[in-house]
Parts: C-alpha cells; structure tokens; sequence
C-alpha cells in the first residue's frame, strides 16, 4: 500500500510540474523580431578605433560576417579587428544575436579571444538601429549600430558613469562587401 501511496504521490508531483513549465517558443514570433536586425547580415569590411587602457587610441580594420541560422531564429556574429600599426589582432569575437519574447528583449552571447564571454541585452530603438550594453552598479556601457546614409554600418561605444553623461570610446565604419 504504502508503495502505491508513493508512486501516485510521484505521479502527481512531475504532473504538476509539467503544468507549471512555461509555454513552447514561438519561433515565428523570434524570426519576425530578428527580421528587424536582418540589416546587419552579410559580409562587411572597413575601419574603425578604440580607446586603450592608458589613453591610447588604436586604429584597426576590421571584418565582420552576421549570417542567419536556425530558420531565421538567430544570427551568428564573427568579427575580427587587427591593429593599423602592427597588423596584430586586437579584438577577435564570435557572438550569437536571438530574442527572447518572454523579456522582450534581443539576447546577445558574446565570447572573445581573450577568453572573455558575456550575456548582454539589446534592443531595436528605430529602423536599422540596434543598442546593445551593459551595467554595473558604478557604469553603463552601449555600443549602437546603425545604417547610415551611405548604407554603411556605423557602430560606436560609449561609456557612462551615470547614465547621463556618455563618452565616446569606440567607433566603425564598415562597407558591406557581400
């Protein structure tokens, strides 16, 4: 008997369990929000500079490829930049761009040569724009990207102590090149 007691208990418990899992993905909704960042697909090449640590500027080229995978559900970032001066590698990323419809929110996983990997949140603020940053208690960190006027992809950095205040510490120009 007691037996019997236990397996139903079992049995009600992964029940209930079941019923508390949240709902499917709609991958036709997560295709239609990365349909508003299908701007940034193809194969890009251009220039750019960034602020080091102790106040150097680098100039870089730079090469970026964002193709969509997953039917249509993600786009899949590579980026090189290599130094104008030395031809060395500054920055090499490979990072995956979905939306999540639970937050409502464009989830962008990065991870860098260095080792480095971050989660970081995005959004579609107008037509071919996309914001994507971070936060810490004591500073806020934005990269924006657009289309210019030239159909070029245009992305800077900003830095933030506040909120309020931003300084510029990263910029790009890059021509699509397929």
């Amino acid at each position: 008997m007691r037996k019997h007691v236990i397996t139903g208990l079992l049995l009600l418990f992964s029940v209930a369990l079941f019923a508390q899992a949240p709902p499917a993905p709609d991958p036709a909704a997560q295709a239609a929000e990365i349909k508003k960042v299908e701007f940034l697909v193809g194969e890009w090449s251009g220039e750019g500079w960034m602020d080091m640590p102790g106040g150097k500027r680098e100039t870089f080229t730079s090469w970026e490829k964002v193709v969509k995978k997953v039917n249509g559900t993600a786009l899949l970032v590579e980026g090189l930049h290599k130094s104008k001066a030395t031809g060395e590698v500054v920055h090499e990323t490979l990072a995956m761009l979905t939306y999540d419809p639970g937050a409502k929110n464009y989830s962008f996983r990065t991870a860098l040569a260095n080792g480095r990997a971050g989660n970081f949140t995005g959004s579609v603020p107008g037509e071919n724009v996309f914001v994507w940053g971070m936060s810490s208690p004591r500073s806020q960190i934005r990269y924006t990207i657009k289309l210019n006027d030239k159909g070029e992809w245009f992305e800077v950095g900003e830095f933030s102590p506040n909120g309020e205040t931003w300084r510029k510490f990263f910029e790009m120009t890059l021509r699509k090149v397929k």
